[in-house]
């Protein structure tokens, strides 16, 4: 059997390995898988809740439908105008786009604002206790002393 030598590893494969390891990496790590999963779920409550509400309400607007078309042939829907290649505008998109965004920000600030009061602010520390008397009657002979000392 050969003996072959062992695989040295460079210095920064030990700092890339703590840096992963260190709190804030794993962290960021479980908030980005969290964020895409909660991204999901609001586009699927604004696609699927909201604007057809905001369509009734409207008289059955459906903004994921509204663009302009800068150049090629005007086609009735978003989808057969980019199939005919046509250059468009797409401002329904953008109007869904900043729909979701409103609702994640209300979304996460409602759960910012429960979290903080799961987690209230800690008591400021008591105040010390008052002094034994024993402690008292030994800081007047200790002044007494200094005070003798110094005549």
């Amino acid at each position: 059997m050969v003996d072959l030598p062992p695989i040295k590893k460079p210095g920064w494969v030990g700092e890339f390995q703590a840096f992963l390891m260190r709190g804030n990496v794993v962290d960021l790590a479980v908030a980005v898988v969290i964020g895409a999963a909660f991204t999901k779920i609001v586009n699927s409550l604004v696609a699927d809740l909201i604007n057809p509400l905001i369509g009734l309400v409207t008289g059955g607007v459906d903004f994921s439908n509204h663009f302009a078309t800068l150049s090629g042939k005007v086609e009735p829907t978003l989808a057969a105008a980019k199939k005919a290649g046509a250059v468009t505008l797409n401002y329904g998109v953008f109007i869904n786009a900043v729909i979701n965004f409103v609702i994640v920000a209300f979304a996460i600030f409602w759960l910012v604002r429960m979290i903080q009061k799961l987690y209230a602010k800690p008591a400021a520390p008591a105040a010390p206790p008052p002094p034994t008397v024993s402690e008292s009657l030994l800081t007047e002979i200790r002044d007494l002393l200094k005070s003798a000392e110094a005549k």
